[in-house]
């Protein structure tokens, strides 16, 4: 497949995959969406281990906020559907397959969607993690009860309220982070040695029970994807979203 979003290569048992969308710092866009989860479908029968790579700087940032402005500078529709988003983070969650983040650099918004709803979050000692929705009005609905499941309530409601981002070192604490090495690529080498054991019926069958021990990403699904799709067609926060990036500042509540 000739996918313009991502950059895929298969060891089986493993698929690595990569955002790769270095000219937008890995924002999400539908294509990225439909393009991974077109490789996560693929990966159901006989892939054990998938892992989700950025860039060095960026492992993805979130929602794409030149994709809005382009739109309400041109007076298109705002047509907004977190749906398949949701859909795809359930995919790693829930998939009959391990999914490994291995983080370096930014992870924020919906990048932190991918990270939370991992099997297993790896990262270098660059990496930063944060939840920015809250200074353009909206708010993580869709990534929270993944973030939830992993951190606990407090933490991923602080996370939300404060909005800058986290070390590497601070995500390891919260438990948003399961290891974390200078050089993470051998860190990811050390797991996938191990990981690679498992028998892929053995892993389809656990990750099944485990999505039955822990379903609050299921039973909040609808709830997730309501609020997130009011919060990004409200106009005053379309205009935070196009004030920033014409401006890189943020807009004032006043002036909403």
């Amino acid at each position: 497949m000739n996918y313009r979003t991502i950059r895929v290569r298969y060891q089986e048992p493993v698929c690595y995959l990569q955002f790769y969308r270095p000219e937008d710092n890995n924002s999400i866009n539908e294509l990225m969406i439909e393009e991974c989860t077109h490789v996560m479908s693929r990966c159901e029968d006989s892939i054990s281990v998938v892992v989700l790579e950025g860039l060095p700087d960026y492992f993805c940032f979130g929602a794409d906020f030149q994709a809005i402005h382009g739109k309400f500078a041109g007076g298109q529709p705002i047509e907004h559907d977190p749906e398949p988003l949701y859909d795809l983070w359930l995919k790693l969650a829930t998939g009959p397959y391990i999914t490994i983040s291995h983080v370096r650099g930014k992870a924020n918004a919906g990048g932190i969607g991918f990270v939370s709803a991992s099997d297993i979050v790896l990262a270098d000692e660059t990496a930063q993690f944060s939840l920015s929705e809250l200074l353009f009005g909206l708010y993580p609905a869709c990534v929270l009860p993944f973030l939830i499941r992993r951190t606990g309530f407090q933490k991923a409601h602080y996370m939300s309220l404060m909005t800058q981002p986290i070390s590497v070192q601070e995500a390891y604490r919260w438990g948003l982070v399961d290891a974390y090495d200078a050089r993470s690529d051998s860190l990811l080498r050390k797991h996938l040695l191990r990981l690679r054991r498992l028998p892929k019926t053995g892993i389809a069958k656990y990750k099944q029970f485990l999505g039955e021990l822990q379903d609050s990403i299921l039973k909040f699904k609808s709830l997730a994807v309501a609020g997130n799709r009011e919060a990004f067609l409200d106009p005053a926060n379309l205009k935070r979203i196009y004030h920033f990036v014409e401006t890189g500042s943020l807009l004032a509540d006043k002036d909403a």
